[in-house]
């Protein structure tokens, strides 16, 4: 008998209830999104067939739900290509790709970064982060292109991290933004907190969550866009595109923060980002052992220049 398996019947018609809604009931150590998953899976069955989540429950049907056994969490090595632009016994500094995730999570468990770094640094990588994130130090965006910094040993880990908590740690981007950025220069100090109704997302809240402050300038105005410089002050989790979905401008390409203004701009123009319109331009810190500066600028790949390109005032 599968332990992972359950079965039950339903006890009367629930016309008015859904299929997720009612499993949470009868399994509440599991969340409404991990329900849903099983669902949209194919691990619940409802009379031996496949349901949807919507389905209404009917007397007398069997319901069998199955939770597949929890996939090993250590990331193992994979031979994936690294643009490697630094590296010594500490560290190692990288141009990751657009489209690379930078550690193993839900959807997500292979061909990551981390994954990458395990089979080019054979072990040798900071253990602070845990088995998931061996030698993580800080992250960028799946969609996020440039530099990014990983620690070889906790030493270096240490360091790093005490020079990106403190704000010693020089991170400038670029961005495609949407509209006509006024004034050219400015700094946005707004507080970012997690999104009260969409979890995955985060929103700017004047008056509560984390201190959030990011500094721009307009380096270029575009066809209804406009080329920005962002300078991070601090780094909470999708700083960049929720300040300037805040001042009405968010980054070309982002469905999360700007699906309505990327449209628009798409309408006008005719052009449409294949990803978010970011890029880690610049990285700057001391090195975690001799202390000397090391300043790292990445152009944007080709993607980023060709929107930027079509988007040029003909």
């Amino acid at each position: 008998m599968n332990p992972n398996a359950h079965t039950l019947t339903v006890e009367q018609s629930l016309p008015s209830e859904r299929l997720d809604r009612f499993l949470c009931a009868h399994f509440p150590h599991a969340s409404r999104g991990t329900i849903q998953r099983l669902i949209r899976e194919g691990h619940v069955l409802v009379g031996g067939q496949p349901a949807k989540a919507t389905h209404a429950p009917r007397a007398g049907e069997r319901i069998e739900v199955h939770f597949p056994p929890p996939k090993d969490p250590i990331p193992q090595p994979a031979e994936i290509p690294l643009d490697v632009l630094y590296e010594d016994a500490d560290l190692l500094v990288l141009n990751k790709a657009a489209g690379m995730v930078v550690h193993p999570a839900a959807g997500n468990e292979t061909d990551t970064l981390v994954n990458a770094l395990l089979h080019h640094c054979r072990g040798q990588l900071s253990g602070i982060g845990g088995v998931a994130r061996p030698g993580i130090v800080h992250r960028l965006d799946k969609e996020t292109s440039g530099a990014l910094v990983v620690a070889k040993n906790d030493a270096a880990h240490l360091a790093l991290s005490r020079q990106f908590s403190g704000r010693f740690v020089e991170k400038i981007y670029r961005a495609i933004v949407c509209g006509d950025v006024q004034p050219a220069r400015g700094e946005i100090d707004v507080a970012i907190a997690r999104h009260p109704n969409h979890r995955k997302r985060m929103a700017a809240t004047e008056g509560r969550g984390r201190e959030a402050r990011t500094g721009y300038e307009v380096l270029e105005r575009l066809q209804h866009a406009t080329l920005v410089q962002a300078h991070l002050h601090t780094g909470r989790t999708h700083q960049i595109r929720v300040h300037f979905q805040f001042l009405g401008h968010p980054v070309v390409g982002d469905a999360t923060y700007g699906s309505k203004q990327c449209k628009r701009l798409a309408e006008l123009t005719g052009v449409t980002a294949p990803r978010v319109m970011l890029h880690a331009w610049k990285l700057a810190f001391a090195h975690p052992t001799t202390g000397k500066p090391m300043s790292f600028e990445v152009p944007p790949p080709d993607d980023f220049q060709g929107v930027l390109q079509s988007l040029r005032k003909r």
